[in-house]
């Protein structure tokens, strides 16, 4: 028997989840960028680049949201499955 989900088919949360993994990487790269020069003895960045690494956070908490996102819409599809039929008078 086939299952009724589609490998291809889009859950609620999924782009929250793209989004934030995108957003926590720039910002991963941002850290990488600004620490660098502190252990090449070179002249530090400018502070707005510190600012650039708080991405990771921000990515790491819109990819939260998406997760919760997704759990929630899970709860409510299991809850929908399992409610019993109201009895037809």
């Amino acid at each position: 028997m086939r299952d009724k989900t589609r490998t291809n088919s889009a859950a609620p949360g999924d782009g929250l989840i793209r989004a934030g993994a995108i957003v926590f990487f720039i910002g991963a790269l941002a850290t990488l960028v600004t620490v660098t020069p502190l252990f090449l003895g070179a002249k530090p960045f400018p502070t707005y680049m510190f600012g650039l690494s708080m991405l990771m956070a921000v990515g790491f908490l819109v990819a939260g949201a998406g997760v919760l996102r997704s759990v929630a819409a899970g709860r409510r599809q299991a809850r929908g499955a399992s409610a019993p039929a109201s009895p037809s008078r």
